[in-house]
């Protein structure tokens, strides 16, 4: 059991950061959209400022992994985030044009399918 501790803390750490992710690339998606900016814009730019904060503390504080001015890190966090991206943007996409949802109510729906798909990402590839 206390083996399992270390990787316990570290999942509540990465939690963390990916509130503080979700809420930096909500913010930035609905100041944007709500400014008037298109939704699918808004979502590229709620993506690139969220992943650079993710990058960041999942770095320093999550996973402890590089040292400063490392870029193969920066690489994989966007990489792995840009596999999760087109998938977001695309569900937005349909829930938004098909299925008639709510531009506000479908960034919301999406992050359910990506959370999980960019903690795995993170854990066992980018911070490696």
């Amino acid at each position: 059991m206390h083996k399992f501790i270390p990787i316990i803390k570290q999942f509540i750490k990465f939690g963390l950061v990916g509130v503080s992710n979700t809420l930096i690339s909500l913010g930035t998606y609905y100041l944007l959209y709500f400014g008037g900016v298109n939704y699918l814009i808004a979502n590229t730019a709620g993506f690139i400022i969220s992943v650079l904060n993710s990058y960041y503390w999942n770095n320093k504080y999550v996973f402890k992994k590089t040292q400063n001015g490392n870029l193969k890190p920066l690489i994989k966090t966007f990489m792995s985030y840009g596999v999760t991206f087109l998938l977001s943007t695309a569900l937005l996409f349909v829930m938004v044009q098909c299925a008639k949802i709510s531009e506000v109510v479908a960034p919301v729906i999406t992050l359910v399918i990506t959370i999980p798909i960019n903690f795995i990402m993170n854990k066992f590839w980018a911070f490696k």
